[in-house]
C-alpha cells in the first residue's frame, strides 16, 4: 500500500472522529454554560477551547471576549481558524477522494453526504437555538461514515488503517477531557464533591458518550474517581483508554499479518498497551492523574507520528 493512500485514510478518519468529538465537547459545555451565571459560563467556554488547543487562536482573533456564540461560531465555522468542524470535514473529504479506490462507494458517498450537509448548515451563523441541531448533525453524519465502512470496507490495510487513525484520535481526545475537567473546570477546591462537581463529572460522561453506560455499571451514582477508572481503565467501554489501546493492538497486529512484518509502532504501541493494562486507578491517582494523562498523551503523539514514519506517510 503506497504511504499516500495509507495517508489519506488515516487522516480521513482521524478528521471524523475529531469533529465528532468536538461537536460532543461544546454540547456538553453548552449544557453546562446554561446552569451558570455569566462570569462562571465564560470559564465553561474557556475550558472548552483549553481542550481543543484553540485557546491562543480564538485570543488572536477575539481577545479576552470568551461568549458562548463567539466561542462555537469560532469552533465550527470561522473561516480563519483551520481546526474548525468545517475545516475538519473539507479536510476528510479531500483525504476521501485522494483514496477513492480504496474506500467502498458507500463510504465515499457518506463522507461527501456529510461535507455537503454540514457546509449548507454551517454557511451562515449558528445560533443557540439552532446549535443542537447542527451538533446533532455533526455526530450523525461521523457515525453514519463510520457504518458504512464497517458494513461494506474489505478487512485489509485500509480497514486497519482507518481503524487505527479513529482509535488513536479518541484516545487523545478522552485523555485531554478527563485533563482538562481535572485541572480547568473546577472553581476551587471548595466545590470538589458539591452537587456543581458532580454536574460537570456528568458532563465529561455526556462528552464521551458515556453517561448512560456508567450508570447501568454503577447503580447512578457519580464519583469522580470511579469514572476515571471507568474512563482509563474499562475496555467494555468504546471511548475509554483501555478499549482504545486494545483495538489499536488489534489493528496493527492484523496489518502486521497484511504485511508480513512488524515495525517500530507495533513495540511502541505493544508497550504502552502493556502499561496500560498493569494501572490501577489508586496507582494513577498516586502519580496524579495529571502527571498521568500528560504522559499518556505524549507517548499518543510519539505512537502516531511513529506509524506515519514506518509507513512512510506522504503529505
Amino acid at each position: 500500500m503506497l504511504g499516500r493512500s495509507a495517508n489519506g485514510t488515516f487522516w480521513l478518519f482521524r478528521y471524523l472522529e475529531r469533529a465528532e468529538n468536538t461537536a460532543r465537547l461544546i454540547e456538553a459545555g453548552f449544557r453546562m454554560a446554561l446552569t451558570r451565571d455569566s462570569g462562571a459560563a465564560s470559564e465553561e467556554w474557556r475550558s472548552v477551547l483549553i481542550t481543543l488547543g484553540l485557546q491562543h487562536a480564538y485570543a488572536a482573533r477575539h481577545g479576552d471576549d470568551v461568549t458562548g456564540p463567539q466561542v462555537f461560531n469560532f469552533v465550527l465555522r470561522d473561516r480563519d481558524n483551520p481546526a474548525s468542524v468545517l475545516a475538519m470535514i473539507e479536510t476528510a473529504r479531500t483525504n476521501a477522494r485522494a483514496v477513492r479506490t480504496g474506500i467502498t462507494r458507500e463510504v465515499w458517498e457518506a463522507v461527501n453526504e456529510s461535507w455537503m450537509k454540514l457546509r449548507e448548515m454551517l454557511a451562515r451563523p449558528v445560533t443557540e437555538t439552532r446549535l443542537r441541531d447542527v451538533l446533532d448533525a455533526v455526530r450523525r453524519q461521523a457515525i453514519q461514515v463510520r457504518g458504512a465502512m464497517e458494513g461494506t470496507m474489505l478487512r485489509n490495510e485500509n480497514y486497519y488503517f482507518a481503524n487505527i487513525g479513529t482509535f488513536v484520535e479518541r484516545a487523545d481526545n478522552t485523555a485531554r477531557i478527563l485533563d482538562v475537567k481535572y485541572y480547568v473546570l473546577l472553581p476551587s477546591l471548595a466545590a470538589v464533591g458539591s452537587s456543581l462537581d458532580n454536574v460537570q463529572w456528568e458532563n465529561v460522561l455526556r462528552a464521551v458518550a458515556g453517561e448512560r453506560a456508567y450508570r447501568w455499571l454503577n447503580a447512578g451514582q457519580m464519583d469522580p474517581r470511579g469514572i476515571a477508572a471507568f474512563l482509563i481503565l474499562d475496555e467494555r467501554f468504546p471511548r475509554s483508554l483501555a478499549f482504545c489501546y486494545a483495538q489499536l493492538l488489534s489493528n496493527m497486529a492484523m496489518l502486521a499479518r497484511e504485511y508480513a512484518f512488524e515495525t517500530e509502532a507495533h513495540a511502541l504501541q505493544r508497550a504502552s498497551h502493556e502499561r496500560l493494562a498493569g494501572l490501577t486507578i489508586e496507582g494513577i491517582f498516586e502519580q496524579g492523574l495529571h502527571q498521568f494523562i500528560g504522559e499518556f498523551l505524549e507517548c499518543n503523539y510519539r505512537l502516531a507520528q511513529q506509524i506515519q514514519r514506518d509507513y512512510r506517510f506522504v503529505e
